[in-house]
């Protein structure tokens, strides 16, 4: 039979058998036009951005988790060039603790790559090559993007190299963790593959801008990949150009979120149910010098609710360092405040 049975109907003949209309096997002609256009988006968005990506090798003297290893460990990554100069962006845990960095071009050309600076906390790089004649990808506006709106991949998957995937932006306003522990918020999720080796690698809108920096998968998941979104990469570059760090304040506390008891939230009219128990303190930290003790309960910074640990590492930016910040605390049964006046977080290794 030339032809396949569709079921289009739901209603019943009069012998009880439900109605199957034929239908072309054939897609109607009319639809060429749209698997064209897909296409041509997506070839043109990789011509424009490939020549950029870069391929980035990395040697460690020993493995970061695994200190006992004897011998160099290396590894591999994406990254792509977003200035003439040869500034290069890629992901943090990509050239982590690395001894040396090779970076090689789309047109096989290699260059050793010197570390700018690094922000782990949100898991981004900037590196600088000395090389002439470079291919440089300019950025687009993240925050305009749309779910559903095609997206490109573009990077070096087990080594394979200027490797394309497409798909589409599958949600937004996502959040993941970095290795610190600090959430990054305003993940971009897509379902265009994402392979290790790919890390690094710019996803790009279909004009070949880059609208995020593809960063993670969850393993053993299909289409489920993870982007650090443009506007956040640009910020963050611009920052390591001109400190080689990105400054944030902190207070030196270690803690977790607790739930507090219903009784203690109406008593005191608190504006959260949860808060962050302090459980330990850095020595010679800006908490240790105050009266705060472990066991106390932050509920309330800078006249901000706190109801988790994430909500306290938002909090301490870079306009809080050195300036004094009350926290209200839960002590047993007293309600406390506390002045403490944030330092900076320690500064991780670069410079151009």
């Amino acid at each position: 039979m030339s032809r396949i049975l569709q079921y289009i109907s739901s209603d019943e003949g009069t012998d009880g058998v439900a109605v199957l209309d034929p239908v072309p096997a054939q897609a109607p002609a009319d639809d060429a036009h749209l698997l064209d256009a897909y296409s041509t988006a997506v070839v043109g968005a990789a011509r424009r951005a490939s020549p950029a990506v870069v391929n980035i090798e990395v040697s460690h003297s020993h493995h970061p988790s695994q200190p006992r290893h004897r011998g160099p460990v290396g590894g591999s990554g994406s990254g792509f060039i977003f200035t003439p100069d040869g500034l290069i962006l890629t992901n943090s845990h990509v050239v982590h603790g690395a001894t040396t960095i090779s970076v090689t071009l789309s047109d096989g050309r290699s260059f050793p790559g010197k570390l700018v600076g690094e922000d782990p906390e949100t898991d981004l790089a900037v590196l600088d090559i000395n090389a002439p004649n470079l291919s440089s990808v300019e950025f687009g506006d993240s925050g305009a993007i749309q779910v559903g709106q095609l997206v490109v991949a573009i990077g070096n998957p087990y080594g394979f190299q200027y490797t394309v995937t497409a798909g589409v932006v599958s949600n937004l306003g996502r959040s993941m963790r970095s290795q610190t522990g600090r959430l990054i918020d305003g993940i971009v999720q897509t379902d265009a593959a994402l392979n290790p080796g790919n890390s690094g690698g710019p996803l790009v809108n279909s004009r070949g801008q880059v609208i995020g920096v593809n960063t993670a998968i969850i393993a053993g998941a299909q289409g489920i990949c993870f982007a650090i979104p443009g506007d956040t990469a640009q910020f963050v570059a611009s920052r390591l150009i001109r400190d080689g760090r990105i400054r944030r304040s902190y207070i030196g506390v270690g803690g977790q979120t607790v739930p507090l008891h219903r009784r203690v939230v109406r008593f005191f009219a608190l504006p959260v149910e949860s808060g962050v128990m302090v459980t330990s303190m850095e020595p010679n930290s800006p908490a240790a010098k105050t009266d705060l003790a472990e066991g106390d309960v932050i509920v309330e910074a800078d006249g901000q609710p706190i109801p988790t640990i994430d909500a306290l590492h938002k909090l301490l930016t870079e306009e809080q360092v050195g300036e004094p910040m009350p926290l209200t605390v839960i002590r047993r049964t007293e309600k406390l405040e506390i002045m403490v006046t944030p330092g900076e977080s320690k500064p991780v290794r670069g410079g151009r």
